[in-house]
Parts: C-alpha cells; sequence; structure tokens
C-alpha cells in the first residue's frame, strides 16, 4: 500500500529523533506529505486531583505558553526532517482523543508513534499508542523507542 500522507506524533523528549526518523524515511519512500502533532496535557488534566479553580487564569496562561513551546520546538524538530511548518500541529487536550482527531481532519493514511511497550497491554504497545490504534481506520505504526544509555 502506498501511503499519501503520515502523521507523526512526538512527544518532544530526546526519544523523538527515533520517531520521526522512522516516519520520514517511509515519507521519502512513498513521496508522502508528513504532518507532526505534539498534544499538551490540560492543567486540569495533569493534576486532576487538585481544585484549580483558584489558578484559573494563571493555568490558562501557562496552557498558552507550553502550548507556544511546544509548537517551537515542534517547528525545529520538523525542519531537521523535512516537515513544513503548516504541516506541525500542537493540540491540547487527550493525546489519543486529539491524535485521532487530527488524523480525521487531515484524511492521513498512516500514524507513525513511538512506544515503550513496557506495561499493561503495553507489552506489545504503550498505552498513548495502544489508544491510538484502538479508534482509527487508518494504519498505525508503532515505532520501538531505545532508551537513551547515559554514560
Amino acid at each position: 500500500m502506498a501511503y499519501q500522507r503520515i502523521l507523526v506524533s512526538v512527544d518532544l523528549t530526546e526519544e523523538a529523533d527515533e520517531v520521526i526518523s522512522a516516519a520520514s524515511n517511509i515519507a521519502k519512500s512513498q513521496n508522502a506529505v508528513m504532518h507532526s502533532v505534539t498534544v499538551v496535557k490540560p492543567l486540569a488534566r495533569v493534576y486532576g486531583g487538585l481544585d484549580m479553580a483558584p489558578i484559573t487564569s494563571g493555568a490558562i496562561a501557562f496552557e498558552k505558553e507550553a502550548i507556544e513551546q511546544a509548537g517551537h520546538q515542534l517547528r525545529e524538530l520538523g525542519g531537521e526532517y523535512g516537515v513544513p511548518d503548516a504541516n506541525s500541529h500542537v493540540r491540547l487536550g487527550s493525546p489519543p482523543a486529539e491524535i485521532r482527531a487530527l488524523a480525521e481532519e487531515l484524511g492521513i493514511d498512516l500514524i507513525v508513534i513511538g512506544t515503550h511497550g513496557r506495561h499493561g497491554l503495553g507489552l506489545l504497545l504503550g498505552s498513548t499508542a495502544n489508544a491510538v490504534l484502538h479508534g482509527v481506520t487508518c494504519d498505525v505504526l508503532a515505532v520501538k523507542i531505545h532508551p537513551v544509555v547515559v554514560s
């Protein structure tokens, strides 16, 4: 199957290079358009047990700054692998839901996502990769991330 539109999901850690490199190689071999996405989790989700009402305005400013920084990092990373700035997407929300929604909006043929594959059902796939897989109609490639060894 030839892929025409590829979406690579990265979390902007040092491991992102491994995932976006795999996606870039596929995009080049298929002459496909590549999009990238990273998802910023809302503060209310990260700190779900806390009452966020007293700090709502600060939380909104923090989330806005987080989105701006993520966008800058994603465009910088994408530039190294030929992803145009216009094809770099930052979303706020639940990573699996946002990745699936963007894939649908863009008519994506292949989602490329990293996985550590360490836990639960995630013995094969990580939790985000597993959640993305169960809910899309396109192909999903899970790239096994190799731990970065610090010497």
